[in-house]
């Protein structure tokens, strides 16, 4: 069974009992209506409260010198620099209480950003708008982080209050509500965590426990140090916190090549053993997702306790297909078909080459994994917000190209993400965007100009100011936009080919363990994934011109699935698909 938490306040009929672990803090005094002496041993404080209770705001004084809010508050309702509020995550009624989640090969996500994806950018307008996600075939829809961050508006990445739903979205109570609701329609939720640097305001650790950072840098400063104890527990707790507290299906953590000082075991290791525990005891389906520049393998399953990972040679070989960019990254995609026929066959398209652009080699072998272990995308919030302008590939790519490369993404093994808008073709950007205020935030403002100088060449002073109203504001969706024919017609595309993928392409994907045969010749893509008996094939012409169609694969006794037989001259930008049962080849005359 699992230990009890350690970290934030713990209620019981005795009341609330507050602690905090501040080991660089020679006295803490809780403060109430007023200040009360806490215990101290082996740098944890104590004290039982028993008039407090759910609803209780409070905050610790450091020394008589400084006030801070719990870092490991569970809400709080005036930011950051505000008190600390009491919750009993007991209380809120879920409705859907026989949800045990959703097998993996069924995932298709939406990742979104709750502050944008409506005009009012709260959990409760977010759960208007889940009966079009379900009729659309997303099964997974994956916020961006909630936890609380200094400002009215951020990414999520600045994060730190990491237990505490940011109150710009609403009560924790309106962020579960929003899970029982999707849960409610089949549609699995997922949180991405960030566990490898706070945000740079509102952060007091330094302060009462600079053990939980090492001297190795991260380009966020210093490294969280997962050599010790309490600082392990800490992230543990807080997954386990998303988890059973507010029943999310997954996580996705943020950037993991980045957690410079893992300790041993691997924090990873630890923290997905603790989360397979759990999930065994609840008998829910938790899926644990890794996004990881290095392209490593060691850490998914069998061998290690990760279902998937994003795939981002799959997103920069598209691109670079897509747009011809070559900037940056996407130097390392020269030979674009290559390496998207390699992601699509094998999962990474870096497997231990050498990464020009980073000047070593990258990734690791992966023909050994199933398909089902890579997320695969043509746009999330990175890759559209790390551009200069925060561009969508709706305005930077060939509609009919565009279209191609979705159907191939819907179709193809792999569970397939967009980002918010992509099933209809919205054309807002999403450009980076915070609260900021004065050194920090002209700090922010310079060194996006300085990234995307080196990055694109491009002048600072046309990149949209990330401190700015109108930043963020041009980011919020517009949903009366899916009424206009050119996005009807591509949210009816999407949603045949989800259509498709669920009923034909997921029932394959479990058998899926071996590399497929992919082909990326002359403008003209040709796949097939074996599973079992059976076999899904793809024919795609990805160019403007008609081409002839390859030999490979055989389409002989297959049964389409979309596009019909592919003819002998395939038309420009037109896809094919196919599923092929090996058992009733042999019987066919």
């Amino acid at each position: 069974m699992r230990a009890a938490a350690r970290f934030g306040p713990r209620l019981s009929a005795q009341g609330v009992t507050f602690r905090l672990w501040a080991p660089a803090a020679r006295k803490v005094s809780l403060l109430l209506d007023m200040p009360l002496m806490m215990q101290g041993q082996d740098g944890w404080f104590a004290l039982q409260v028993a008039e407090a209770g759910p609803g209780t705001r409070y905050r610790f004084r450091i020394d008589d010198d400084i006030d801070i809010a719990d870092p490991a508050s569970h809400f709080q309702p005036d930011d950051v620099f505000g008190a600390s509020e009491v919750i009993d995550h007991t209380s809120y009624r879920w409705q859907a209480t026989d949800w045990k989640g959703l097998p993996w090969e069924r995932a298709v996500f939406l990742e979104a950003h709750v502050g944008t994806f409506t005009p009012a950018g709260s959990f409760a307008a977010m759960t208007a708008h889940l009966d079009h996600l379900a009729k659309t075939g997303i099964t997974a829809l994956e916020l961006l982080p909630v936890a609380d961050f200094p400002g009215r508006w951020n990414w999520g990445y600045d994060g730190v209050l990491l237990f505490a739903p940011d109150s710009a979205y609403g009560r924790p109570d309106d962020l579960k509500a929003l899970i029982d609701a999707a849960h409610q329609r089949g549609i699995m939720m997922f949180l991405d965590v960030v566990y490898n640097h706070f945000g740079p305001e509102g952060n007091f650790l330094h302060r009462i426990a600079p053990r939980f950072f090492s001297d190795t840098q991260t380009p966020w400063g210093a490294a969280i140090d997962y050599r010790v104890p309490e600082v392990r527990a800490f992230a543990i707790e807080n997954a386990l916190n998303w988890l059973r507290d507010y029943r999310f299906d997954g996580l996705r953590i943020d950037a993991v090549h980045a957690l410079a000082t893992p300790g041993a075991p691997h924090i990873l290791s630890e923290l997905a053993q603790a989360v397979n525990d759990f999930a065994a005891e609840s008998g829910r389906h938790i899926h644990l997702v890794l996004e990881n520049d290095d392209n490593a393998t060691r850490f998914l399953k069998p061998v290690g306790g990760y279902r998937a990972q994003w795939n981002d040679d799959y997103h920069h070989a598209w691109h670079a297909f897509l747009i011809g960019e070559r900037a940056g990254y996407y130097r390392d995609y020269p030979h674009a078909p290559t390496h998207i026929a390699r992601a699509l066959g094998e999962g990474f398209a870096y497997q231990g080459e050498l990464s020009a652009f980073r000047g070593r080699a990258r990734g690791e072998p992966s023909t050994h994994l199933p398909r089902a272990d890579f997320v695969n995308f043509l746009q999330n919030h990175d890759q559209i917000g790390n551009r200069p302008m925060g561009e969508r590939l709706t305005t930077l790519a060939d509609p009919a190209a565009l279209e191609a490369a979705l159907a191939v993404l819907l179709l193809q093994p792999g569970p397939p993400l967009m980002f918010m808008g992509d099933e209809w073709g919205a054309r807002q950007p999403f450009p980076f965007f915070c609260d900021f205020k004065g050194d920090l935030a002209q700090a922010v403002r310079d060194g996006r100009r300085r990234e995307f100088a080196d990055f694109y060449g491009r002048a600072g002073s046309a990149i949209p100011d990330p401190i700015a109203a109108e930043t963020r504001a041009a980011a919020v969706l517009d949903w009366n936009a899916m009424t206009e024919p050119v996005h009807a017609e591509r949210l009816a595309l999407t949603r045949a080919l989800l259509a498709v993928r669920h009923q034909h392409v997921v029932p394959l994907m479990p058998a899926m363990t071996t590399p497929g045969d992919v082909r990326f010749v002359d403008g003209v893509l040709g796949a097939s994934w074996a599973a079992g008996d059976n076999a899904l094939l793809l024919i795609a012409n990805l160019s403007d011109t008609e081409k002839p169609r390859p030999a490979a694969p055989s389409w002989q006794d297959s049964m389409p699935i979309w596009g019909g037989a592919p003819p002998q001259a395939l038309r420009p930008w037109s896809i094919y698909a196919a599923t092929l049962s090996a058992r009733a080849s042999r019987i066919c005359p």
